[in-house]
Formats: structure tokens, sequence, C-alpha cells
């Protein structure tokens, strides 16, 4: 049995074909351009040589999977490929599958992609990202998924520099059914975390999710500034922000781990939230960050309705990317 009907195996048995319908139907742009690629190289290749990882490299790197993740990519296929005495192409597909899963989860279980929240007393999860990402839609998404869960929920706006901020937030906890404490806008952001942690304190809350600012004008101050929050909920919860979750766009390629980069350096990033990847052909970022960061993706946007934020799952991801071969009706 080929390595991705077992994947597909899994998800009947585990009962999350659900979860496998929306990865395939949320992937459809990077499927297409990733595997479609793919195809086209096994059909002009009939045996596996260097001219084939050569081109098979070009095909990685423009679904941005990240030069330096394609490189050690590129080793263990060749590894593999050499292990196995595979000769045909079109039975390295199987292996590319089976390595993206090992490359992405590397000596990690997949326990990594759980959001970190405290059995017991309040969990506090600090937001971060530039504007223009999804992060404040990303957060109602979340608050929406999490009291779904039985969760209690409570929103802080924190970004009070960007107009309109608060309100799009106020805007996320009507839907989700959950209150949100801000002050005025251009109110100190650590002064509005601070009252939320009291606020959440006092009403038993299960899990405060903190929204920050995004501007970039000037990334010294945003920097400073997400620190001095940071300081102000290590203060009050010790141990805490339990995550630090960074929004990114996957529409934005590079550009997006050249974001995780600077944050991870000054706000100990725990976990990435991948927004709009049903928006772009380029879903190969999600290997990147994991790979040159070791920063894991915890949740993936997969559509426009709050229910299309997805804890990520490389499984599902891989499935995602590879499931227009298990429908081929000739696969023996």
């Amino acid at each position: 049995m080929s390595f991705l009907q077992k994947l597909k195996n899994k998800f009947k048995q585990d009962n999350q074909e659900e979860v496998s319908t929306k990865y395939k139907e949320g992937m459809e742009k990077t499927r297409k351009s990733f595997s479609g690629r793919i195809n086209d190289l096994i059909a002009r290749y009939r045996k596996v040589d260097e001219d084939f990882f050569e081109e098979l490299e070009e095909v990685l790197i423009s679904a941005d999977v990240g030069v330096m993740t394609v490189m050690d990519l590129i080793d263990e296929l060749k590894f593999e490929v050499q292990r196995r005495n595979i000769k045909d192409t079109s039975e390295v597909r199987e292996v590319i599958s089976e390595k993206l899963v090992d490359i992405y989860y590397g000596d990690d279980d997949e326990e990594i992609e759980t959001i970190n929240l405290q059995e017991d007393g309040l969990s506090v999860v600090l937001v971060v990202g530039v504007n223009g990402v999804g992060k404040t839609t990303s957060i109602g998404k979340l608050a929406h998924k999490l009291k779904a869960e039985g969760k209690t929920v409570m929103l802080a706006a924190g970004d009070t520099f960007r107009a309109g901020a608060i309100e799009q937030l106020e805007i996320w906890g009507e839907r989700a059914g959950v209150e949100v404490i801000k002050q005025n806008a251009g109110s100190d952001p650590a002064a509005v975390i601070f009252d939320a942690i009291k606020a959440a304190k006092s009403r038993n809350v299960d899990v405060l999710l903190c929204d920050t600012a995004g501007r970039l004008q000037n990334k010294v101050n945003l920097m400073n500034e997400l620190s001095k929050v940071k300081r102000v909920i290590e203060r009050e919860i010790p141990g805490a922000p339990h995550e630090v979750l960074l929004v990114l766009d996957a529409t934005t390629g590079q550009n997006a781990l050249n974001q995780a980069k600077t944050f991870s350096e000054s706000t100990d990033v725990t976990g990435i939230v991948l927004t709009k990847l049903d928006g772009t052909a380029k879903g190969g970022i999600v290997l990147a960050i994991r790979h040159e960061l070791n920063i894991p993706v915890k949740f993936v946007g997969l559509g426009e309705k709050a229910e299309d934020l997805q804890k990520f799952d490389a499984n599902a991801f891989v499935y995602g990317l590879f499931a227009d071969m298990l429908d081929q009706p000739n696969e023996e």
C-alpha cells in the first residue's frame, strides 16, 4: 500500500475525513501548480538521474519550499532512491510525499502542532504580526474555535494604533460571543493587556487572546512595544504567555519567512498561524518556515469562514498536495 493511500486510510479510521477534505479543497491552487509540475517532470523523464533532480529542485523552489529546505530534501530523496534502488521516476512521487512529512517533523512528534493551553487557570496567548496579514481576523476565528471546544474566551484589544483595529476585534468578539477588553485608540497597549488579565482572572476565563500592534514603519519601536507587553504578561502570570502566535500571510511567500525571522528574534515565537493558504499556489512556505526557523505551524487558514481556520496537520497538508493522485482510477 502506498504512503498516500495509508494517509487516506488513517483519516478514515480517525474519523478525520472532514479535515482531509478541507485541506484538499483549501489547497487546490498549490496542488494544481505543485502536483501538475511534478507530473510533467515525471512524464518527461523515464529514469531518475541528475538532470531529473535538478529540475525537481526548481519545482520545489518555485513552490516556496525554500532553498535550504530544498537542498536538504533533495539530499534525502537521493539517499532514499539509492537505498530502495528506484529507477523509474513515477516511484519518486511516493518518496517525495513521505520525505515532506519527515522533513516537517524532524525529530519531533505530531504534538508540536498542538496549542499549549493550561489545564488549570488562565492561558494567555499573545498574537503578533504585521498589519494586513489577517491577524485580527485570525484571533476572531481562533476565539470561535476555542469556544466551540468548550473553552471560555476573552479578547484583549492591544492594537491601539491601527485605525479601526479595536472596532474590528469587537465585531469578531460579537460573532464569537466573547467579551472584548479595550481602551481608547492610542492608549498604552501594555495597559490594555494588564486590564484584560485582571478581568480574565476575576471572571475565571480559560483563554485570553491578546491582539497587538503590527505597524512596520519603525521596526525597533514595534519590537520594543511587543517586548513591553510580554513583560507585563510575565509579571502578572509567571510562565505566560503560554503561546506567542505569529500570523503570516501565505500569499506573500518569502516575505513571510523574513517576517518570521524578525519577530522570532524579538518575541520568542512559539507557533505560526498561516493565513490565506487557500489563496496561493506556493504553499511550500509551510515547510520553509518549519525547517529553516524550527517554528511549528499551528493553524492554517483554508477559507473565509470562521471554521476554516484549521489546526495544522503535516499529514493532511501532504495529502492536500497529492490528493489528485489517489483519485486517478488507474492507480494499481
